[in-house]
């Protein structure tokens, strides 16, 4: 080959083209960017809408349905979801992965901006961010102090430390939790409103007007321009008592001033508490630090671990910060684990390589080939614009056997053709030529079976489109070292132990003495005792090809057999050294309960040895609602632990459901690589009517109770909650001089508040002025009904006559549903759950059964999420892409032998390895999942591998004039030793991913399984059956050219 004879001729060449490799590859290390998987834009915008104090249906109807229909016109949306719960609106819109988030935002924007103008007054405008709700906080922080209050310190936060966050690159959100922030209140007094004929309306309008700054214009003289504004600001919360909010004429006519003071209480005070956070049990003010959906969450950790650094060197005495949860440290702890398993896989590869060659000098010339092809593997990804990430660093990790087979085999020829007696020169050239082809046949069969997968569609394809580019490139590097630097190091540094290893052998040698010396020879004499073992199994096999061949097709129908006893998932659960706690209280629950609760809920937690810390929030944004609590639990690390997390989930879930007065929604890993860290198992029932999805999802959840290995069974459609309903009597209410609007407008700032204005305090901080009933006077109907409101009609005084509330209205109690949830423009209920003990698809095979006999009405139906939804696409994307590869490989190897039925004999050997792959899964207690899928598929070119070895190598013989059975025997015993060094290179590089030791490598061990299983069992088969296979093809063939003849 040219490639050889060049870098012969060239060694310093050669030996600079290696260097460069190395030195980019190493300079490609300290330029690529670091994260957790390939950045992949998942383009999610979500519209948060907010009208205080309106139930659910309310903000269905006037808010999310109008939204919904806006943005579900917009080109590319994929699918629209939302969630409308009490004083909130919350629309997720997710687009096709080929739209970028920051086109899909502003088409949202622009559809919102048609929308919005109709909402009523107090809707709050739309908030439009980039992320997805379900994304957990990439940092959470907390704030403890014991020289500030609640409130200064709540309030310092929000205006100091959370304005510096939220500016830091890639953050998208930043929640403060727990908090309880400076706020003026105005508490009204209802009686004194009516004493002085004074509505509510007028207190607010009052406050706005009158506590303003106003520019005015300018005043010019002698070329001197001075601004002049009027400056209406109040300077103290006690001021606000001075307002005029009325003025109100006595029976003798003259007017007299009614001041805030005597209608209402200025309190300078703080309000109310909507969320709480629990730092190992202890009420503290949490920040949680949400990215945007396209930033990369190392850089955005870092980034706001350094702002959070600088921010400790300004906090004010006495308050201390925590960083409780950081979501780059289980990233982190994932990609060293896999770059050590990358380490050990290539040095047991090369440990082979030496107890094979038993030569130290074959063992570097192989050997280097993995640095060289590492590095320039980086390299290469480097200018394609990839990242090192668990994808990039999983196809390095699964490519060391690869990597170093090709330089196996041209080194193993070489060695060959030095022991028959050449020079070592015309050895390296020799031996590269006669192997040239075969290897250039395996390496590109490789590159076919992963290219496909490079170009799979969908989220799947995304994640792994590095993964192939990676693998195909790592191949032709190595194909190309394995072509210039092994032959030329083979040609310079001649290995005398090569050329007299068999008379070598024949000496017997002292262990004591030697032990390194009597390793090798005895490991030499096994091979040859296999190669004896190997011919007359082979000379058997070719005389009775028939019983061959159904010991070939028993083990493939074994094989599919062997399918029912593996489970299928979509990913497999991880060990992050994380468990994520879920319950709710009941419906109806206070704030103040709920936190109770969180705090007995930790004491329990924290009696487990293995819990090193808790981080509690209720009312979060990912988990909202005053009844719903989250908490994260750290645990010790994996190998310090005595119980696996499995056993540790269990344990703590039968503790949690003892406690009274919560119900455990989830115990599970706290994992949210690549299921978004939402239940395996999510059922959508859709439908319109609320009672009817009530009813069903009650029955469906009934019958799914009984499904083994179903735990944290939970319906997005809970228990309902308590509602009053103001029935209003038109007629009466316009005798009285009032409309709806009118009662609406006096109801709404009583019950719910209304921020009238704010304060600037003597920090410059905006601090909000609430006008509203005291807590004591908005807790019973008789209260609601004993309100006064202002008519529009007046009295012969000319004062708004005064018309009690249960005048016009009549009040009744009801039930509603706490939360509406939404999806492609249809209400719906999600029953979900997560899995115990059995893999999600065979639980998901078993609701398809109960699904298949609940007879739903018409207009209702199910809808597959979570999970097994993505299983079934990726499963269905993974088959086309090895449909593909099957495709190529034949093209391929049919180019390269120039013939229609060598590529049959070869890829007969590719189902004979589906029965090492079950078999081992099962071994392993694996599941079918989505990398032990992309292991099959990576198999296909392994396989292939070997059988190109024999078959080449047959060719060569006949072509010398060789008979078949010469060919075919000599072929074994040549093609023996080098198929069996690149199948235990390819295990032992295997070992070190398939053991699974380290945070996260329960993932991506089912994929080293399938390959070892694999690799062991074809690598076995292939050697007796493709033989086979090959004699009856070229009996068909001879007869073939017979009949033509005749």
């Amino acid at each position: 080959m040219w490639l050889t004879r060049v870098s012969i001729n060239n060694p310093v060449f050669a030996a600079m083209v290696m260097l460069a490799l190395l030195v980019v590859g190493l300079l490609a290390t300290q330029r690529m960017q670091v994260e957790e998987f390939p950045d992949i834009d998942f383009p999610f915008v979500v519209v948060t809408t907010a009208y205080t104090g309106a139930s659910p249906e309310v903000i269905e109807s006037d808010i999310t349905r109008k939204i919904e229909d806006q943005v579900n016109t917009i080109a590319g949306v994929k699918e629209v979801t939302s969630i409308s719960r009490q004083g909130l609106s919350q629309v997720i819109v997710q687009f096709d992965l080929n739209i970028s988030s920051d086109v899909a935002a502003q088409n949202v924007r622009d559809k919102l901006a048609m929308v919005t103008p109709t909402f009523r007054a107090d809707v709050q405008d739309p908030v439009i961010a980039q992320y997805n709700p379900a994304d957990s906080p990439v940092v959470s922080v907390t704030f403890r102090s014991n020289s500030m209050s609640l409130r200064d310190l709540s309030t310092y936060l929000d205006n100091t430390v959370s304005k510096q966050l939220q500016t830091v690159s890639g953050v998208g959100r930043v929640d403060i939790l727990g908090n309880r922030e400076r706020q003026v209140r105005i508490v009204i007094n209802p009686t004194q409103l009516n004493a002085y004929n004074v509505s509510v309306n007028q207190v607010i309008n009052a406050l706005r007007s009158e506590n303003v700054e106003l520019p005015v214009g300018t005043l010019e003289q002698a070329n001197q321009e001075m601004v002049v504004q009027i400056n209406g600001l109040v300077q103290s919360p006690n001021q606000f008592n001075q307002i005029i909010v009325a003025q109100n004429r006595g029976s003798n006519g003259l007017a007299s001033p009614v001041y805030l003071s005597q209608v209402a209480q200025v309190i300078d005070g703080q309000a109310d508490a909507k969320s709480a956070s629990l730092q190992d049990g202890e009420l503290a003010v949490a920040m949680d630090i949400i990215k945007t959906s396209d930033a990369n969450v190392i850089d955005v950790v870092d980034n706001t671990k350094a702002r959070l650094a600088e921010i400790s060197q300004t906090l004010p005495a006495g308050v201390t910060m925590t960083v409780v949860a950081d979501s780059s440290r289980s990233i982190r702890g994932s990609l060293t684990n896999v770059v050590r398993t990358l380490i050990e896989g290539a040095i047991l590869a090369v440990f082979i390589v030496w107890l094979f060659l038993g030569s130290w000098r074959s063992t570097i010339i192989t050997g280097l080939t993995l640095p060289i092809s590492l590095l320039g593997t980086l390299a290469a990804i480097w200018t394609f614009g990839f990242s090192i990430n668990m994808m990039t660093l999983l196809a390095l990790a699964l490519c060391i056997g690869l990597l170093i087979d090709d330089a196996i085999v041209v080194r193993e020829n070489i060695v060959r053709h030095v022991a028959m007696g050449k020079h070592h020169r015309q050895a390296a050239l020799d031996g590269t030529q006669e192997i040239g082809l075969a290897v250039l046949a395996t390496t590109l069969v490789i590159v076919a079976v992963f290219l496909p997968v490079a170009f799979m569609g969908g989220i799947i394809g995304r994640f792994f489109y590095q993964f192939g580019v990676t693998v195909s490139t790592a191949v032709l590097l190595s194909m190309f070292v394995s072509f210039t630097l092994d032959p030329m190091l083979s040609s310079i540094w001649p290995d005398p132990e090569a050329k007299y290893q068999h008379e070598r052998l024949d000496q017997r040698v002292n262990l004591l003495r030697h032990p390194i010396a009597w390793l090798l020879n005895s490991f030499q004499r096994l091979l040859d005792k296999t190669t004896h073992l190997y011919t007359k199994v082979l000379d058997w096999s070719l005389r009775y090809r028939f019983v061959t061949m159904l010991i070939a097709i028993g083990s493939l129908v074994a094989a599919f057999f062997a399918v029912s006893l593996v489970g299928k998932e979509f990913v497999p659960q991880a060990d992050m050294n994380e468990i994520k706690v879920k319950f709710e209280t009941p419906v109806n629950a206070s704030l103040d309960y709920t936190t109770e609760k969180t705090a007995q809920v930790n004491a329990v937690l924290q009696q487990f040895n293995e819990v090193t810390s808790t981080y509690a929030t209720v009312n979060a944004l990912a988990y909202s609602g005053n009844n719903r609590v989250q908490i994260n639990v750290n645990l010790m690390p994996k190998a310090d632990r005595s119980k696996d997390l499995n056993t540790l989930t269990r344990e703590m879930r039968s503790q949690l459901q003892r406690i009274g007065g919560i119900q455990v929604t989830s115990v599970s890993s706290a994992s949210a690589a690549v299921t978004g860290g939402l239940k395996p198992i999510m059922i959508s029932i859709k439908g319109d009517d609320l009672d009817q999805l009530q009813r069903l999802s009650n029955e469906f959840m009934q019958r799914l109770s009984t499904v083994d290995g179903l735990v944290d069974l939970e319906s997005t459609l809970t228990e309902p909650k308590s509602m009053v309903a103001v029935h209003i009597d038109r007629v009466a209410a316009n005798d009285v001089g009032l409309s709806i609007g009118q009662i609406g407008q006096a109801l709404r700032p009583l019950l719910s508040g209304d921020d009238a204005t704010t304060f600037k305090d003597e920090l410059g901080n905006n601090i909000d002025v609430t006008v509203r009933l005291g807590e004591q006077q908005r807790q019973s109907i008789a209260q609601l009904q004993s309100l006064y409101l202002s008519s529009s009609k007046v009295d012969q005084a000319g004062r708004p006559i005064l018309v009690p509330l249960s005048q016009v209205a009549s009040f009744s109690e009801s039930l509603g549903a706490p939360q509406i949830n939404r999806r492609d423009l249809f209400r719906e209920v999600v029953v979900q759950a997560n899995t115990d003990g059995r893999p999600a698809g065979d639980i998901g095979d078993d609701i398809t059964k109960i699904q298949a006999q609940m007879k739903l009405p018409p207009g209702y139906s199910f809808d597959v999420q979570g999970s097994n939804k993505d299983m079934a696409e990726s499963i269905g994307y993974a088959t086309t892409a090895l449909i593909l590869a099957i495709i190529f490989i034949y093209m391929l190897l049919g180019s390269q032998f120039n013939s229609f039925l060598y590529p049959v004999a070869i890829m007969a050997s590719l189902p004979l390895s589906l029965i090492g792959v079950f078999f081992a899964l099962f071994i392993f207690g694996s599941t079918l999942n989505i990398f032990s899928i992309i292991g099959i598929i990576m198999l296909m070119g392994l396989v292939c591998k070997n059988a190109i070895l024999l078959i080449d190598f047959i060719k060569d013989a006949l072509a010398e004039g060789k008979s078949r059975y010469d060919a075919i025997m000599l072929a074994g015993q040549t093609r023996l030793r080098p198929i069996l060094m690149t199948t235990a290179a390819m295990v032992m590089g295997m070992i070190p991913l398939a053991l699974g030791i380290g945070e996260g490598a329960e993932q991506q061990a089912p994929m080293a399984h399938a390959i070892i299983g694999g690799v062991i069992t074809s690598t076995l088969l292939t050697l007796i059956v493709v033989p086979v296979i090959y004699t009856y093809l070229d009996d068909m063939k001879q007869r073939m050219f017979g009949l033509l003849k005749k």
